[in-house]
C-alpha cells in the first residue's frame, strides 16, 4: 500500500469542501483488492520479457462488422481494440486483482474516508498529435461521458460529485459519500479523451473516421466493416513506463473481420491470419489438421488455467411474460442434457457451469455458513426456501440422450405454474397460449449447441424458434431488449466488485449488461452490501456466497459449460515469457521472432 502522510487537511482553497483533519495518503498504487504484489518503483511485471524486441505484424481474424470508431457511442458497432485507443490515469495488470499503478497519472492522494482523490498527471503525457494531456482533458472526459457517452457509465458514477482540473497536472475526484471502489475504479476505466477532439463531437454517436488517441496503437488504416489496423506509435511517451515494459511487442496489429466461423477458421489454416483462440470443442478436437499442422508451420497448444470461469447459459429475458416465473424457467433446464452434448458433441471437453464465481473462494457450495446466514435471514422471505437448504446443481442426466425423467420432473413444475400439454403443445391453462419463445443468436456456432436444447423442448411441447442475425443487429435488438433468450451468459468474477452493480442491479436496467432484465429488490440490496463492504474481505466472502445462492436459485439463465483450458493455435512465429499471467493468456506480453518468421517465410516458399 501507499506510505500514510500524516498531514491535517486544512480547510483552504485546495481541500475545496473536504472536511478539516482528515488523513491523506499519498501513494503510486491504487489497491481494490487484497495487497499490492508490485513494490514502489518496480521496473516492470512479472510475467512479461523486458528485452522484448518491437517487431512485426500480428493479425488476428474477427467474427462480425464494424461501422464505428467511437466504442462509447450509444448506437452502431465499434471496430475491435478502438476502446484501447485512449490510456487512462493508472493501469491494472493481467496478475493482480483490481490493483492500479501509474499511467497518465503518476501519484495519487485521496482521504482516507474516500470523499476525494487527486492526481498528478506526467508531464511527459501526450494525445498521439503530441499535444499534451492535462488534468483539464481527464475533467472535460468525464463530463463526456456522463452527458453523451454510454448509460451504465452514467449511471454507475452517479454518486461522483464533481471531477475539477485543480490546474494543468492535477485533477481531483470528488464523491457525494464514502465510496472507495467508485474512487479507484475511475482512475482505471476513465479514458482520457482530447478535449481538443471530441469538444464539437456528440460522443453518443458514431465516429466514420480514427479518433486522435493516447495510447500504444493509433489507427493506421481500416476498410469500414472488414478490416482494422493499429500501428504502434514509434514516439509513444508512456513507452518505458513499468506497466509497459515489455509489452505492445507487435509493429502492427490488424483485424480481419469474417462473416463465417468456417470460413475465418480456414482461411487461418491457409496463412491470412496468425493466431486464433478457439471456443468450440467441436472445431478444436477435428478441425485443426492439414499440412501446415503436419509440418509444424502451425503450433496447435492446450494451456491449463486455473482463472475464474466465465458463467455462459442461454440467458432469459425476464421481462417477457413467458420468463417472468422462476417455475417456468427452472423447468426448462431440464431440458439441456450436458452430459449427452459433452459426450457426443465436445468431445468430453467441458465441465458444467454451477456459479456466477466459478473456480474462485466465492462460489456457493454446500449449505450457507453461519455467516452466509446472517446475510441470508433477513430476506428469507423473499427468495427461495432452497437456498437454504440445498446445495445448487444443473440437472444431471445418464448421458444416453433420453431425457424421460428430467421431463416428468419440468412437467410438474410447469403444472403448478399453470401450464399442461394439450394436444401435444405446452399451454397455458387459463390464457390458452401456447409455450413459445425465441432464441436470438448471431453464429452458426451458438445454432448447433442450441439445436440439442430445441429437439428436447419439442419433446416437451415447447417451441423455441432460433432466429440468427447479424452482428448489427443483434447489438441493437440487445442493446433495446429486443430477445427472448440469448446465448451469452456474464463474465468472469474474481470477486464479488462493484461491478455486480451494473450487471444485477435494477438501477441499471437500461444497460445491455443487465442481460436477464433482473429488477429484484433482493438482488439489489445484496449489489448494494457487496459495493458498501469492499473494505471488508471476511464480509465480502459471506456475501459473494449467498450472492451467488440467490441467482443460482432464481434461474435466470439455463447453465451452459467452461473449459479450464486456453485452446490456442499459432502460426510458427511468435516467442512469449516463460510466465504466463493469472488472470490472462498475455498475448500483449509476446513478441515475434524475427529468425522464426524468416525461417517460416523460405519454408513456406518451398
Amino acid at each position: 500500500m501507499g506510505k500514510i502522510k500524516p498531514a491535517l487537511l486544512g480547510c483552504g482553497l485546495m481541500m475545496l469542501s473536504v472536511a478539516c483533519f482528515g488523513k491523506v495518503i499519498e501513494t503510486t498504487r491504487l489497491v481494490g483488492y487484497g495487497q499490492a504484489k508490485y513494490p514502489e518503483n518496480f521496473q516492470h511485471f512479472d510475467y512479461v520479457n523486458p528485452d522484448a524486441p518491437k517487431y512485426g505484424k500480428m493479425t488476428y481474424g474477427q467474427i462480425g462488422t464494424f461501422d464505428n470508431f467511437n466504442r462509447y457511442a450509444s448506437r452502431g458497432v465499434p471496430a475491435v481494440a478502438s476502446g484501447e485507443l485512449y490510456d487512462s490515469l493508472m493501469y491494472s495488470p493481467d496478475d493482480e486483482i483490481d490493483t492500479f499503478y501509474p499511467l497518465i497519472a503518476t501519484k495519487i492522494r485521496y482521504s482516507d474516508d474516500y470523499l476525494w482523490l487527486e492526481a498528478d498527471l506526467n508531464t511527459k503525457a501526450r494525445f498521439h498529435d503530441r499535444k499534451p494531456i492535462t488534468a483539464h482533458d481527464v475533467e472535460f472526459s468525464f463530463h463526456k461521458l456522463m452527458t453523451e457517452g454510454v448509460p451504465q457509465f452514467r449511471v454507475y458514477y452517479k454518486d461522483v460529485k464533481s471531477v475539477l482540473a485543480l490546474n494543468d497536472r492535477t485533477v481531483r475526484f470528488e464523491m457525494a459519500q464514502p465510496n472507495r471502489e467508485k474512487l479507484f475504479r475511475l482512475a482505471e476505466t476513465l479514458p482520457v479523451l482530447p478535449a481538443h477532439y471530441w469538444k464539437d463531437k456528440n460522443f453518443a454517436e458514431p465516429l466514420a473516421t480514427p479518433p486522435v488517441g493516447s495510447g500504444a496503437y493509433k489507427i493506421i488504416d481500416y476498410k469500414m466493416g472488414q478490416s482494422v489496423t493499429y500501428g504502434l506509435v514509434e514516439d509513444y511517451w508512456a513507452k518505458d513506463l513499468p506497466v509497459n515494459v515489455g509489452r505492445n511487442n507487435f509493429k502492427v496489429v490488424q483485424y480481419d473481420y469474417y462473416r463465417d466461423d468456417t470460413v475465418m477458421l480456414e482461411a487461418f489454416k491457409s496463412g491470412e491470419f496468425d493466431f486464433r483462440q478457439e471456443g468450440e470443442a467441436k472445431q478444436w478436437a477435428t478441425a485443426y489438421t492439414g499440412v501446415n499442422f503436419d509440418n509444424g508451420h502451425i503450433i496447435k497448444e492446450e494451456i491449463l488455467h486455473q482463472k475464474p470461469a466465465p458463467a455462459k447459459g442461454f440467458v432469459f429475458n425476464i421481462t417477457r411474460p413467458v420468463f417472468q416465473d422462476p417455475r417456468v424457467r427452472e423447468a426448462l433446464t431440464y431440458a439441456l442434457d450436458f452430459q449427452w452434448m459433452n459426450q457426443h458433441m465436445f468431445y468430453s471437453q467441458y465441465t458444467r457451469t454451477r456459479s456466477y464465481f466459478q473456480n474462485t473462494d466465492f462460489e456457493a457450495k454446500g449449505l450457507p455458513s453461519e455467516a452466509e446466514l446472517a446475510v441470508l435471514n433477513p430476506f428469507k422471505a423473499q427468495i427461495p426456501p432452497r437456498v437454504f437448504t440445498q446445495e445448487f446443481q444443473p440437472p444431471v442426466t445418464d448421458g444416453s440422450g433420453r431425457i424421460r425423467s428430467q421431463m416428468r420432473k419440468a412437467f410438474r413444475l410447469l403444472k403448478t405454474a399453470g401450464w399442461q400439454v394439450k394436444d401435444g403443445v405446452m399451454t397455458n391453462i387459463k390464457s390458452g397460449q401456447p409455450l413459445s419463445f425465441e432464441l436470438l443468436i448471431y453464429t452458426p456456432a451458438e445454432e448447433r449447441i442450441a439445436i440439442p436444447l430445441q429437439k428436447n423442448l419439442k419433446l416437451m411441447g415447447i417451441t423455441m424458434k432460433i432466429r440468427t442475425v447479424d452482428t448489427t443487429q443483434y447489438t441493437k435488438r440487445l442493446r433495446d431488449r429486443d430477445f427472448d433468450m440469448i446465448s451469452r451468459g456474464y463474465s468472469a468474477n474474481a470477486y464479488p466488485s462493484t461491478d455486480l452493480m451494473i450487471i444485477w442491479n435494477s438501477g441499471f436496467m437500461d444497460s445491455t449488461y443487465n442481460q436477464a432484465g433482473v429488477s429484484e429488490p433482493v438482488v439489489d440490496k445484496l449489489t448494494e452490501a457487496i459495493a458498501a463492504n469492499q473494505n471488508d474481505p471476511e464480509k465480502l466472502l459471506a456475501l459473494g456466497r449467498a450472492f451467488d445462492r440467490v441467482l443460482q436459485w432464481n434461474f435466470y439463465m439455463i447453465p451452459q459449460w467452461y473449459v479450464s483450458a486456453y485452446h490456442i493455435a499459432m502460426w510458427d512465429k511468435f516467442e512469449r515469457p516463460d510466465v504466463m499471467p493469472k488472470y490472462s493468456l498475455g498475448v500483449d506480453s509476446w513478441w515475434i521472432s524475427a529468425e522464426k518468421e524468416k525461417a517460416l517465410s523460405n519454408s513456406e516458399s518451398h
